[in-house]
């Protein structure tokens, strides 16, 4: 579990990252390797639904982020090469971040267990006594609704959380005339 801790770790770095530097897209990038950090953890706690929902919402909110901030900061600084100086630290980053990434989830995903193993009997017992005990007529809604409503519920949440931070960075942006 000594993944866990090198992973808070990385979050905390990138969270103090995040609310000390001045770079806006930095900012985001830090924000995104937050989050991703999050979902490994889902993977190696054995959360791979949470943490699909986890990517999914991150990588649209980075990418949301990171159009935004290009969009309405107006810079020209450029170094050797045409390549704007505020691009390259964030760039860097996030490739660093992306290789980390990569490894940390190859590593957590050979660990799951094999499908069918004892850590599924719980899964076998939803699909087996499902219709029986909820007197649903479909299955998948009986385990997603009946069996594991407030798992659904945080995904939900997740979501709708999501959404609404977009808009209203929207909306805002919207509102200054900017973009």
């Amino acid at each position: 579990m000594i993944e866990l801790y090198v992973l808070l770790a990385a979050m905390l770095v990138a969270a103090l990252v995040a609310i000390q530097i001045k770079d806006l897209l930095a900012a985001a990038v830090a924000l995104g390797i937050v989050g991703f950090s999050v979902a490994i953890m889902f993977i190696l706690l054995q959360a791979p639904d949470l943490a699909i929902v986890q990517i999914v919402v991150e990588t649209l909110t980075v990418v949301f982020f990171a159009a935004v901030i290009l969009r309405t900061t107006n810079t020209d600084t450029t170094i050797a090469g045409g390549l704007k100086r505020e691009l390259v630290f964030p760039a860097v980053v996030y490739g660093v971040f992306c290789v980390v990434f990569l490894a940390v989830v190859g590593r957590a995903l050979a660990e799951l267990p094999v499908f069918g193993s004892p850590t599924m009997l719980v899964a076998r017992e939803y699909i087996a006594l499902g219709l029986e005990k909820t007197g649903a007529a479909n299955v998948v809604a009986a385990i997603i609704l009946d069996f594991r409503g407030y798992d659904t519920l945080g995904e939900a949440t997740v979501l709708f959380t999501a959404v609404v931070g977009v808009l209203t960075i929207m909306r805002r942006a919207g509102r200054t005339g900017r973009g």
